[in-house]
């Protein structure tokens, strides 16, 4: 064999006599080069994007701040809205709850008729609280002298003697418990201008607390009312209203009693007022019995509107859906540019002001918000001959609608949602911002200097900082260049001094192990090819010694599984066996997972008795079958010993099983159920899958087999577990016995076969033989799996009735 000698050493460059002196080609040159051109390309290009965004850094800030302020704004006046409503809210439900108070005292006294009546005569026959009526007989009205509260009685009420009709009487005796109560309330609680009562519309008489002249004041401010109905005349529409929340109650606007008025002028006090009613219903709840109401002046709501304080000259005001502000202080109206327009109804007169007719047309046709929550805008006051200092101001207006109420419009009562709205100037919220812009200039400017200076003076320090540290870092990079040239000229004892816990000191590191390793395996390099060898060898020979053992073991264990197989298929039920029993078809199917399965069926017969047993061992394989065998075993030797007792039948087979599964350590148990067939019925017991019993008429009955028993081998004693469930069994019936290798076979998409489709199987194929319904079923799985694994034992028994 010829040789041809290779040249171990390659060509090599030149290089220089020196590694790491400091010149222009040196590293550390390099380094400090790169490292100081970075540094003053920052300063350069930091200094020059400062100075250029100057002007644009104090505008994007004056924009931020804008926004910020903005923000703040909008989120305050929504708070102070949100409060002030909130506040309105309750004291409008304080007013509420004090008239229902007294509106359902009154009820009480309805509802009681009895005690209503005895009630009132006691009250009436008190000399300080009873009523002592005295007729007018010019005006034509009787009324009673002053005391705590004043009662009306007009005229149609009367008789020709200037007395009450027998029924007003009594009308007047029933209700004098206000006497009683509206004293009392009127003094506490929240101010109230006054409290009454109305009678049913065919008795109205009216009591109110505090005593005036009522019935005075109306005759001056309302001629002819004495002669109509109160109702009528004053309220039209409301008592109406009432009756037919009664008939209807969806026609009622607000789900609750309270009906509110708009603001108007009091004919009795002179005051600015709202009045609230409470109706008041007969026994029966078939009818209005009258009214209880409060009123409260506009000054109450008012104060809460004209106290709100937003910067120096933003205010308040409260409106009606229809625009019409009800409260708003002078200058709050001026600034609105409001038009007061006189108001004229029945009985009031009304306090109209309505944006619509504001002199600026923005506010003309501000839209009121409805269910939009708070709303926040921006508007401008045009220029008017008597406003012109006003020209072109721009205002921040938020409008919040409250809770809806139920209203008397003066005909009918409807839903109602007053808004309340605030007003400022936009020039007022935002006055500071020209300081803040002059400010956040000044400030952008100082930052830019002391930018530009810490650059300059960073430059110095890291270019100081960098020949510090280049030398240190250069050092080491030259040891390993000079070690690295050492070591190929196969100087393999060089080493490199590591004195740092750096990158560069783990570089050197590993040129140090490397190039150990390289001395040690130069050395060795024989040694350990020869040794490698060896034991490349022996573990050859190791290797084909365990190849024939494993082919031995393999061969034996195909044997014992093919012997197990064998056994397992013999104790099954033959064909001749099955069709030998006269009174059923019976038909089955068994295919294990594995050489040799877990599941478990038999048929026993015996005479007129059947017994089907089917079963599924937890696993599969060799100790599966092996407990199946002896199940089996154990069943047969139960049934040629004549234990017709199901629940008896189960409890001995699991004492032997279990006593078996014991002695030979498995962990193996089972579900199992049995069939007892006889007479036409058959008899279920034992713990299993559920069972399909599809009658000769079609329907299909579901067994759940769960509380019939308990697994066979998990405990010694199951016998409080097991129960039994008869059934009948008659001509053409089916009944379908399976393990979940059948519901739970999936195909490569994951899906199972599952009872409802094995339930419909068998349904479709009723008609068929026990063989035809078994094998339709078999296919159906079959064509569910398709291609893909099987991955448990697939067993299925089919009786049917001959």
């Amino acid at each position: 064999m010829s040789v041809t000698q290779v040249n171990a050493e390659p060509p090599r460059k030149s290089e220089p006599e020196h590694i790491g002196g400091f010149s222009r080609h040196s590293f550390r040159a390099k380094f400090i080069a790169v490292v100081s051109a970075a540094v003053l390309f920052d300063l350069m290009l930091a200094g020059g994007v400062a100075i250029w965004n100057v002007q644009r850094l104090s505008d994007d800030a004056t924009e931020k701040v804008q926004t910020g302020l903005s923000d703040a704004t909008d989120e305050y006046l929504r708070t102070y809205i949100d409060t002030t409503a909130l506040r309105t809210e309750l004291l409008l439900d304080q007013v509420y709850s004090e008239v229902e108070a007294l509106g359902a005292a009154m009820q009480t006294l309805i509802d009681n008729p009895e005690t209503g009546t005895a009630v009132g005569l006691t009250v009436e026959e008190d000399p300080k609280l009873g009523d002592k009526l005295v007729y007018n007989a010019d005006a034509g009205w009787a009324q009673n002298e002053p005391g705590e509260s004043v009662v009306s009685v007009w005229g149609y009420l009367l008789d020709d003697d200037g007395n009450p009709l027998p029924e007003v009487a009594d009308q007047i005796a029933d209700s004098s418990a206000f006497n009683l109560v509206a004293p009392g309330m009127m003094k506490t609680g929240s101010p109230k201008l006054q409290l009454y009562y109305v009678g049913p519309k065919d008795r109205p008489i009216m009591r109110t607390t505090p005593h005036t002249g009522q019935a005075q004041t109306f005759d001056e401010l309302y001629p002819g009312h004495n002669d109509n109905n109160f109702w009528d005349f004053f309220f039209p529409g409301v008592y109406e209203g009432w009756q037919g929340w009664l008939e209807d109650a969806s026609t009622r606007p607000v789900p609750r009693d309270i009906v509110g008025t708009a603001p108007y002028i009091d004919a009795i006090t002179g005051a600015r007022i709202v009045s609230f009613f409470s109706p008041l219903w007969n026994a029966e709840r078939t009818d209005v019995a009258g009214m209880t109401a409060v009123d409260i002046t506009l000054d109450q709501l008012s104060s809460l509107v004209e106290n709100v304080k937003i910067a120096e000259t933003g205010f308040g005001f409260l409106t009606s859906s229809s625009g019409n502000v009800l409260a708003v202080s002078d200058a709050g109206a001026l600034t609105l540019g409001l038009v007061s327009v006189g108001g004229e109804g029945q009985g009031v007169t009304g306090i109209n002001r309505f944006l619509n007719q504001s002199r600026y047309p923005e506010l003309a046709n501000l839209k009121l918000p409805h269910d939009a929550g708070t709303v926040v805008d921006t508007i401008t006051l045009g220029s008017e001959e008597h406003f012109a200092s006003r020209e072109g101001e721009s205002y921040i207006v938020v409008l919040k609608e409250l809770a809806p109420i139920n209203l008397w419009d003066g005909d009918k009562i409807v839903s109602e949602n007053l808004t309340l709205g605030f007003m400022v100037a936009t020039d007022e919220i935002y006055a500071p911002l020209e300081e803040v812009r002059t400010q956040l200039a000044e400030a952008t400017e100082r930052i830019v200097t002391w930018q530009i200076a810490a650059l300059l003076v960073s430059l110095l320090i890291v270019t100081l900082a960098v020949y510090a540290v280049s030398g240190r870092i250069t050092k080491g990079l030259s040891e390993l260049a000079n070690a690295a040239k050492s070591l190929q000229n196969k100087d393999y004892s060089v080493r490199v001094a590591i004195p740092t816990r750096d990158e560069v000191a783990a570089v050197g590191l590993a040129f140090n192990n490397m190039a150990e390793e390289i001395s040690y395996h130069t050395e060795n390099l024989e040694n350990l090819v020869e040794e490698r060898t060896r034991k490349l060898e022996t573990a050859n020979g190791e290797i084909v010694a365990l190849n024939q053992r494993l082919k031995s073991e393999n061969l034996r264990l195909g044997a014992e599984l093919d012997v197990a197989k064998r056994i397992q298929e013999m104790v099954l039920p033959r064909l001749s066996e099955l069709e030998g029993i006269p009174q059923v078809e019976i038909a089955a199917f068994m295919e294990p997972a594995d050489e040799v399965g877990g599941d478990y069926y038999d048929v026993l017969f015996d005479g007129s008795r059947i017994k089907v047993g089917i079963g599924d061992v937890t696993g599969h394989g060799l100790e599966s079958g092996v407990l199946m065998l002896m199940v089996q075993s154990v069943a047969r030797a139960l049934q040629e010993k004549g234990d017709r007792d199901p629940v008896a039948f189960l409890d001995v087979l699991n004492r032997a099983v279990y006593k078996n599964i014991t002695r030979t350590r498995s962990d193996k148990h089972l579900t199992l159920a049995f069939v007892d067939y006889e007479d036409g019925k058959v008899t279920l017991s034992g713990q299993h899958e559920e069972v399909l019993i599809i009658r000769a008429t079609g329907e299909t009955e579901r067994i759940d087999t769960m509380d019939l028993g308990f697994p066979v081998g998990l405990e010694a004693d199951i016998l409080p577990f097991v129960a039994t469930l008869d059934l009948d069994f008659g001509p053409d019936d089916i009944l379908v016995l399976h393990t979940d290798g059948i519901t739970e076979a999936e195909n490569a998409a994951g899906e199972m076969y599952g009872l409802d489709r094995l339930s419909q199987s068998a349904h479709d194929h009723r008609g068929q033989s026990a063989k035809g319904i078994a094998e339709a079923v078999i296919k159906d799985v079959k064509s569910h799996i398709g291609d893909y694994k099987v991955f448990d034992d697939i067993t299925l028994v089919v009786l049917k009735h001959r």
